[in-house]
Parts: structure tokens; C-alpha cells; sequence
């Protein structure tokens, strides 16, 4: 037999635990880790916005948080109705980031960073 193919009887099982499948790739779902680094980052920090990012096939609906200097933290969340209610919870105003992209900040941050060998 070959062995890269099952044998008759095997059967595939459904992956267990806070994880699912889009496609042939598995997900990790938000949990309160996720949720709790969001919010002490948005406290921790001026001038917050956040950008909403859809559901891809690699990850689940996403909230990229972005501080005033370009400091910037991403995490996975419930919904994109969680997300933008969170932000209005915390009074920083949320886009929806398939539409209008991420911040001209935060690539800057990166730049700069990257050169500071961090």
C-alpha cells in the first residue's frame, strides 16, 4: 500500500479544543488572554484607533490597535461586531480596515524599528 493513503478503514476526525478548520488550515478562536491584552493595551496608551480586519482562510476576524506614535498590537477577536463595539466601549473610534487600509504610523513605526535592529 502506499503510504500516503489511508488505509479503507481510517477515518479523519474533527480537530478538538478552540480551534477550526477554513479549508485545509486551522484557526486559533479569540480567547480572554487575547481579550485582556486588548484591553490593558488600549489603557495603557494615547491616541488609539483601532482597524477591523476581516475573516481570511489563514486567520479569524482581527483588531489591529494603533497607538498615536505608530505602536501598534493585533490580536483575534469573536466578531467584527465585538470589535467595533469594544472600541466604542473604550471611546476610540475603529475602522474597517479592508476599507481603509492600515495607518501611514504604523508602517513608520515598523521602518523604524527595523532600522534600530528591533
Amino acid at each position: 500500500m502506499d503510504r500516503f493513503r489511508r488505509s479503507p478503514g481510517t477515518k479523519m476526525s474533527r480537530p478538538k479544543g478552540d480551534t477550526f478548520r477554513t479549508g485545509s488550515t486551522r484557526v486559533r478562536a479569540s480567547d480572554s488572554v487575547d481579550l485582556d491584552h486588548l484591553n490593558s493595551w488600549v489603557v495603557e496608551r494615547k491616541g488609539v484607533e483601532g482597524f477591523v480586519e476581516p475573516r481570511t482562510a489563514v486567520s479569524d476576524v482581527t483588531l489591529l490597535l494603533v497607538a498615536h506614535d505608530g505602536e501598534w498590537t493585533r490580536r483575534r477577536v469573536p466578531s467584527v461586531d465585538w470589535a467595533h463595539t469594544f472600541c466604542n466601549k473604550h471611546q476610540i473610534p475603529s475602522y474597517d480596515a479592508a476599507v481603509v487600509g492600515i495607518p501611514q504610523r504604523m508602517r513608520d513605526f515598523n521602518r523604524r524599528k527595523k532600522q534600530q535592529g528591533l
